[in-house]
């Protein structure tokens, strides 16, 4: 598998993918409404993709960049098979991946000058940065707009949304680099792995779901597949507990809202995290959340 994130012109997103699967997408593209990808390194490093447009009877134009503008390069390919193996060899970091490609640059324009943050917001805004970071859900564009909404009073923004990515950037950057000396595997890992054996097995699985209890229950039926057996999940406000070390609460429950149902439900979510190699805390009881009372939260970024 690559690990890569590719979005598409038409909002589908494809994560840690096979070269097969990437080669089928850049065959796709052509039509109006799907006509490019857009590939990121996992974690994403802001600044850093490759991305091709392609509309019918037109050469594939393929784009570079590593940095600021002037690392913004594009070459035109001709064949939908080369431009795959080139994003496969980007997104295997191989030596020399572009070798024999004519690049040129694409003349994009330097940004505008950024004024610096007063000290004291940008403090203030460091530490709801990091929290999000910590929690390791959000990409850089929505951490980006977190961070501008953070501190609004009475409709006046204390920064802009320009003033905030750069922050966010940074931050972001000290972090990814921050996780690689991480263990292989880390107890989001395993939460993410028993989520993923329970989807399977027909139970809708959810991580950082909605803002809250309430709104999960109200909005996990929806969620998932419609002959799902019952559910599991975790809000973001679990979210940002497990983080700061508090412990994650989950919610589950069978579709029929019968007790011995619900229960059923927990006893399969308390096996899979056990398998895991997850510490969980449950007496049986299907009003009682399953409970991580013993967690490293460190939450691998995506992007």
């Amino acid at each position: 598998m690559l690990d890569i994130k590719v979005e598409t012109e038409n909002s589908e997103t494809y994560t840690r993918i096979s070269d097969r699967a990437l080669s089928d997408l850049v065959h796709r593209i052509g039509m109006k409404g799907d006509r490019f990808l857009v590939v990121q390194r996992i974690p994403d490093l802001p600044g850093s993709f490759v991305q091709v447009w392609y509309d019918h009877g037109d050469h594939y134009q393929l784009e570079r960049r590593s940095g600021g503008p002037a690392t913004h390069f594009l070459a035109r390919i001709d064949t939908p098979e080369r431009v795959a193996g080139l994003m496969a060899r980007w997104a295997r970091q191989e030596p020399e991946w572009d070798a024999g490609v004519e690049w040129e640059s694409a003349g994009m324009p330097e940004p505008e000058p950024v004024p610096e943050i007063p000290a004291r917001i940008r403090a203030r805004l460091e530490e709801r940065i990091r929290v999000l970071l910590r929690c390791g859900y959000g990409t850089v564009q929505e951490l980006s707009r977190a961070a501008e909404d953070h501190l609004v009073k009475d409709g006046v923004r204390p920064v802009t949304y320009a003033q905030a990515y750069q922050l966010v950037e940074r931050l972001w950057l000290e972090r990814v680099e921050e996780q690689r000396q991480w263990s292989d595997v880390t107890d989001a890992d395993r939460l993410t792995r028993a989520f993923t054996r329970l989807e399977q097995g027909g139970i809708t699985a959810r991580e950082h779901f909605t803002c809250c209890r309430s709104c999960g229950l109200s909005e996990i039926r929806g969620a998932g597949q419609k002959d799902a057996r019952g559910f599991v999940f975790f809000s973001s406000q679990g979210t940002e507990a497990a983080a700061s070390g508090h412990g994650l609460a989950l919610y589950y429950g069978g579709f029929d809202e019968a007790a011995d149902e619900t229960a059923a439900v927990g006893r399969e979510v308390v096996e899979a995290l056990g398998d895991a190699g997850l510490t969980v805390e449950w007496h049986g009881s299907p009003d009682e959340a399953i409970e991580l009372t013993v967690l490293d939260w460190r939450k691998r970024l995506v992007g």
